[in-house]
C-alpha cells in the first residue's frame, strides 16, 4: 500500500508526456494539420491514399531544419577557412575580397560581387578532390560551434523538425533536403544528424570532372558553379534529382517560394508548410527585413495558397534538443 500511494503522490506532481506524434509540438491546429494529413494519405482506405512509392516530402534546410542567423552556416565555414589558410597566403591581407572577408568589412565584401565570390569558392571549395573536400567539412563541422548557443551547429538543429522527419518515415514517406547550400557541404553530415543520406540531399553544385592521379581516379572539384539549387531552382532541383513531384514541402523564406508552389499545385492531397521565425527569447525573430531568411512573399500568400504557416513561438514546446553536456547555450524549452 505505502508504494502505490507513493506512485500516486508522483503522478500527481509530475506531468504527463505524450505517448504520440511529435511531441515537441504544441496541440493545436498546427500539430492537427500536419497528423491528419499524415493519416489521410496514408490510409488504405482514403480517398486520398497516396502510395509509398510517392509519399515524397522535400524539406529546406537553413532556417527550416537548422539555425541560419546570424548567418548562413557555409558562410561561417568559408570564413574560417580563409582564416585557417590566410597564413599560407600573406597576400590576401591587401587582396579583395580576402582582404574584407578577414577584416569583417561586409560591406567591401558585397562589392566584390560574382568574381569575389568565385574567388572565394576557389580557396575554400574548389581545386581539391571530392574526398578532401569532405575530409575538411566534417573536420571542420565537428568541432565550429554556434556564436549565440555555444553549440555545434550540429546541435542547432530544431527539435520539432527532427521528430517531424521520424514521425513521416515510419510513415512511408522518403524525407528529402532541397537546400540552395552546397549538396557536397551537407551530404557529409545529413544522415548522422537527421538520418537523411547524401543520395537525399539536393543542393547547389560547382562544376567537376574526372580525372585519373598517380593511377588513382578521382573527381576534382572546380571553381566554377554548376547549379543553384534556389526560388525557381529548386523545383528544376528536384525533378532532375527525384523524378515525382513531392506531397510536402517545408521551407521558412522566400527562397523556398516556388518549391512549395510547385509541390501544392499538383493534383491530390498535398500540403505546404513555412516555419515562421518569431521567437527571439529561444532563437530569432525575422521575417520580411531580414538579410538572411526573407520571408515576405511566402508571409503574405500562405493564406491564398493554403499553407500551413508554421509559429515557432505558437506551435513549438521546444525549439532545441536537450542541452548537450558542457554547453552554454539554452535548451530552447519554453517557460511558461
Amino acid at each position: 500500500m505505502r508504494h502505490l500511494l507513493t506512485l500516486v503522490a508522483l503522478l500527481a506532481f509530475s506531468p504527463l508526456t505524450s505517448a504520440g506524434p511529435l511531441p515537441s509540438w504544441t496541440d493545436g491546429p498546427t500539430k492537427t494539420a500536419i497528423t491528419a494529413f499524415v493519416e489521410d494519405v496514408t490510409s488504405a482506405g482514403s480517398p486520398n491514399f497516396v502510395p509509398p512509392a510517392e509519399r515524397i516530402a522535400v524539406f529546406d534546410n537553413d532556417g527550416t531544419l537548422w539555425v541560419e542567423q546570424p548567418m548562413y552556416t557555409q558562410l561561417a565555414f568559408v570564413i574560417d577557412r580563409v582564416k585557417a589558410l590566410a597564413p599560407e597566403h600573406p597576400e590576401w591581407q591587401d587582396e579583395q575580397p580576402f582582404k574584407a572577408l578577414l577584416e569583417g568589412d561586409l560591406d567591401a565584401l558585397k562589392a566584390t560581387g560574382t568574381d569575389g565570390v568565385n574567388r572565394l569558392l576557389a580557396a575554400t571549395h574548389a581545386n581539391m578532390t571530392t574526398e578532401a573536400f569532405e575530409q575538411i567539412v566534417s573536420d571542420w563541422i565537428a568541432s565550429a560551434r554556434h556564436p549565440r548557443f555555444d553549440r555545434l551547429y550540429t546541435q542547432v538543429v530544431y527539435q520539432p523538425m527532427l521528430e517531424l522527419l521520424d514521425y513521416l518515415r515510419a510513415n512511408g514517406f522518403k524525407t528529402f533536403i532541397v537546400s540552395g547550400g552546397g549538396i557536397d557541404f551537407m551530404r557529409p553530415w545529413t544522415e548522422r544528424t537527421y538520418g537523411i543520406p547524401p543520395e537525399q540531399v539536393i543542393g547547389s553544385k560547382i562544376a567537376m570532372q574526372y580525372a585519373v592521379q598517380d593511377g588513382t581516379p578521382v573527381l576534382l572539384r572546380e571553381p566554377e558553379i554548376a547549379f543553384i539549387d534556389d526560388k525557381a531552382g529548386k523545383p528544376v532541383g528536384i525533378q532532375r534529382h527525384i523524378g515525382r513531384r513531392p506531397i510536402l514541402a517545408f521551407g521558412n523564406s522566400d527562397g523556398d517560394y516556388q518549391m512549395l508552389e510547385w509541390t501544392t499545385a499538383g493534383p491530390g492531397k498535398r500540403l505546404g508548410l513555412i516555419l515562421h521565425h518569431d521567437d527571439g527569447e529561444r532563437e530569432y525573430v525575422y521575417d520580411r527585413e531580414s538579410h538572411v531568411g526573407r520571408l515576405s512573399k511566402g508571409l503574405d500568400d500562405a493564406g491564398s495558397k493554403g499553407w500551413l504557416l508554421v509559429s515557432m513561438q505558437r506551435d513549438w514546446a521546444r525549439v532545441f534538443p536537450s542541452a548537450p553536456e558542457g554547453s552554454t547555450g539554452t535548451p530552447g524549452d519554453r517557460h511558461e
